[in-house]
């Protein structure tokens, strides 16, 4: 009975296994050698303060994920940082002055996965966030494909696409975008298994798989997630025709809409906020002469071997095997049903808005915020999830094909695939719209895809002969399912493991001279350096450039403006401080920047900061090491201060004129946007702070007289500020900082962020969750 019982388990369970496997091959460097999913070789070797120091120097095998470095990690250091000590982490202090944390999406503050970092060591919580994208991915296809009815073998075909597909190889490094889409099939395969049982429990899944992808830090790839559930919603309502699990349906997606907006809601504040939401331009669309890496990955290149010469690998690898590119296509030829004509359509639609086409124009046009704002040719992965749907059930008719001996179908389509690669093979060997060199790449990463396409032919063609065997009872045809399935591995693991880097772990943020000093100036004083916020946020060093595909534009503004005193803005992405600003020495007391980090082999360099330009006295040697420096500035201004005068203007340009073209004297007077309608007095006093973290600021201020009490932090809704416990309004202060007013006497200050936004967010989300179990009472009881 016990071996019947197990015998059972294993047969039902064998294709998770398989997919398990497969993952655990891929993943084996970490689980069997130490090593992380984690280019921690290209931190050491191409970014401060590493690349200054001897003894890091190792081959660098993918240079082509600085996000990751610069950004991700850092972020996900300072998120995790935040949780352990009970609080969330909505402010980032240590970027562009200070910036939201939480809206900037890609932060995912709200992901469930955070749990894994409040258990394991930040590497290894890591490292199992990055490897689980794939593993998850695969079993939540297998799903999807199941509840279609397909068999085992051709779910786990479409499985093994999906999860190594070329969208989730090239951004799961990233921890963000993968996620953002993986739990698409779980959320399919609710719907569709909500209309095969009327359980409760799959609308529920439906709602809750919609949070936990707009958690996972990426709005676009999300946005794409949700648009694609409402067209398969509208999908089955037509196939269908029942106007009842429809509603059902799209009211718990909007349940789960409303669930995920804690985090929606700060975000789209964030974004209105930032210079972002005004760019409306293709970017990153892939041109048509990119079509055949859609069947050999490589034919371009690829960054990891240092001979791409053509685009842009990540943003635009659509590859999902080249046994499954075939075998969907099979499925829209030969066998034409609503689910396939459905998911043919999603591929065909997908692939057009990534291309340069009329429909992308129209997409630009449009202007749609987001959609219209970002990487279009991300959308690419939407043609990936459905041409690995199609896989499945292309093997599904294939292997109905061979078995009833309906070859004339499977000869058409070998010949189509056979016509293509022949027109590959002739631009390789006649040299055509290629140079000379770069044909050789195309001919050598053509050769495998080739191998795979010749191999995948013979299989299919000596299942057709019963008389073969193997041994008795075991035909080529009876195995063939296996044998595509081992090809596809094969392909996909090459695929993926030859992208993703697995690092020595005694790389990641190793211990130098001048890291050491870094915890003494930690603080709420500012930086500036050569280093990049890889170093800055991950070791807590205040610093007022930044790198983020959203910042709040006003602050951008003011620190471009300080090269010559023009209004200008900042770059798409960046806010950089320039070294030889003409209003730099006023700039940097101002921005309370009381360190200089500097690298002896930049000295008199432009892109370092000139301190050798100020007076003898201006800055103090605290360390050397001769690789780093640090200087202390003698005459930064206080982080906050009480000032006595202040002025109103509202014209961007006239207010920074009055900063910096007048004798305005910042340490004494300030220039705001809006009369306090006070009547300040000109007396001796002091503010100074007692409490700063990343959320709350705690000043005590003393003076004899009324004040403005002036904080160089960046100005932002949500901020709130308190006198006393009683509530004041917080003035924008110099173009982008913050002021309030304060009367004489002694007082307690506390500014504390607070985003309505937020707030609303958790209260619109908690009445969601409240009303699922409501929702589901009135189901029930057949009330609605």
């Amino acid at each position: 009975m016990k071996r019947l019982n197990l015998f059972k388990i294993l047969s039902n369970a064998w294709p998770i296994i398989l997919i398990f496997a497969v993952w655990f091959v891929f993943s084996s460097p970490y689980f069997l050698k130490q090593k992380v999913p984690f280019s921690s070789t290209y931190l050491v070797n191409f970014f401060s303060p590493w690349n200054a120091y001897p003894g890091f120097a190792s081959p660098v095998k993918n240079n082509a994920m600085p996000d990751i470095i610069s950004q991700i990690y850092p972020w996900k250091s300072f998120t995790i940082d935040s949780l352990k000590r009970l609080q969330i982490p909505l402010w980032n202090p240590y970027s562009f002055s200070g910036t939201p944390h939480l809206a900037n999406y890609q932060s995912a503050v709200l992901s469930p996965f955070n749990l894994l970092f409040l258990i394991l060591p930040l590497i290894d919580a890591w490292s199992l966030l990055i490897l689980l994208q794939p593993l998850l991915a695969g079993i939540f296809m297998y799903l999807a494909l199941r509840s279609f009815k397909l068999k085992k073998e051709s779910s786990i075909i479409g499985s093994l696409a999906f999860m190594f597909c070329g969208f989730i190889t090239t951004w799961m490094a990233y921890g963000t975008l993968a996620y953002s889409i993986l739990f698409l099939p779980l959320a399919i395969f609710a719907i569709e298994k909500y209309y095969q049982t009327k359980k409760y429990k799959y609308l529920m899944l439906v709602s809750f798989s919609i949070p936990l992808s707009f958690f996972s830090g990426h709005f676009q790839i999300s946005l794409y997630f949700l648009l694609f559930l409402i067209l398969f919603s509208v999908y089955k309502l037509i196939s269908t025709k029942n106007l009842r699990d429809f509603a059902w349906v799209i009211f718990y997606l909007f349940i789960g809409i409303f669930i995920s907006l804690p985090q929606l809601l700060p975000s789209i504040e964030l974004y209105a906020q930032s210079l972002r939401s005004s760019i409306f331009q293709k970017i990153e669309v892939i041109p048509w002469g990119y079509l055949p890496t859609f069947i050999a990955p490589d034919f371009l290149g690829n960054p990891v071997t240092r001979n791409d010469w053509f685009g842009h690998y990540a943003e635009w690898n659509a590859y999902l095997g080249l046994v499954p590119l075939m075998l969907a296509v099979y499925a829209v030829f030969r066998k034409r049903t609503k689910d396939i004509i459905f998911f043919a359509l999603m591929a065909a639609l997908t692939i057009l808005l990534s291309l340069q086409t009329p429909l992308l124009d129209l997409l630009v046009f449009l202007k749609i915020p987001v959609l219209s704002t970002s990487a279009v040719s991300r959308i690419i992965v939407l043609f990936s999830f459905s041409m690995s749907v199609l896989a499945a059930f292309g093997f599904e008719k294939l292997y109905e094909d061979i078995k009833e001996k309906n070859r004339k179908y499977i000869y058409y389509w070998i010949g189509f695939f056979a016509l293509l690669f022949a027109l590959l093979w002739v631009i390789v060997l006649m040299k055509l719209f290629m140079p000379f060199d770069k044909a050789i790449i195309a001919k050598q990463n053509l050769l495998l895809p080739t191998l795979i396409f010749a191999l995948t032919t013979f299989f299919i063609f000596v299942s057709f002969v019963n008389s073969l065997k193997l041994r008795k009872n075991i035909t080529f045809y009876s195995i063939l399912p296996f044998v595509l399935i081992l090809i596809i591995s094969f392909d996909m693991l090459r695929f993926a493991n030859k992208w993703m880097p697995f690092d020595p772990r005694s790389l990641m943020y190793s211990n130098t001279p001048v890291v050491s000093e870094f915890a003494k100036i930690s603080g709420y004083d500012r930086v500036v350096s050569n280093l990049g916020t890889e170093a800055t946020i991950y070791y807590r060093l205040p610093s007022i450039e930044g790198y983020d595909a959203v910042y709040i534009k006003r602050y951008g503004e003011f620190i471009a403006s300080l090269k010559d005193g023009n209004l200008q803005e900042s770059p798409r992405s960046v806010v950089t401080f320039s070294k030889l600003g003409l209003y730099n020495k006023e700039a940097i007391n101002l921005l309370g920047i009381k360190y200089i980090i500097h690298k002896t082999s930049d000295d008199h360099a432009s892109w370092t900061f000139p301190f050798w330009t100020y007076k003898d006295n201006t800055f103090l040697k605290l360390y050397d090491d001769n690789v780093y420096q640090i200087f202390q500035n003698k005459d930064v201004l206080p982080r906050t201060f009480l000032v006595n005068k202040y002025f109103v203007e509202q014209n961007p340009q006239k207010i920074l004129d009055k900063m910096f073209n007048s004798n305005l004297n910042l340490r004494d007077e300030v220039v705001l946007e809006q009369n306090p309608n006070f009547k300040l007095e000109s007396v001796p006093g002091f503010a100074k702070i007692s409490d700063y973290s990343p959320n709350k600021v705690v000043i005590n201020t003393n003076s004899n007289g009324n004040s403005l009490l002036f904080i160089s932090d960046t100005f932002y809704p949500g901020w709130e500020a308190f006198v006393d416990n009683n509530k004041t309004t917080i003035y924008r202060a110099d173009y982008t900082f913050r002021a309030i007013y304060v009367p004489k006497g002694s007082h307690k200050i506390v500014f504390v962020y607070s985003p309505f936004s937020f707030k609303v967010g958790i209260i619109l989300a908690v009445l969601a969750l409240l009303l699922i179990p409501v929702a589901a009472i009135f189901r029930k009881k057949r009330v609605i």
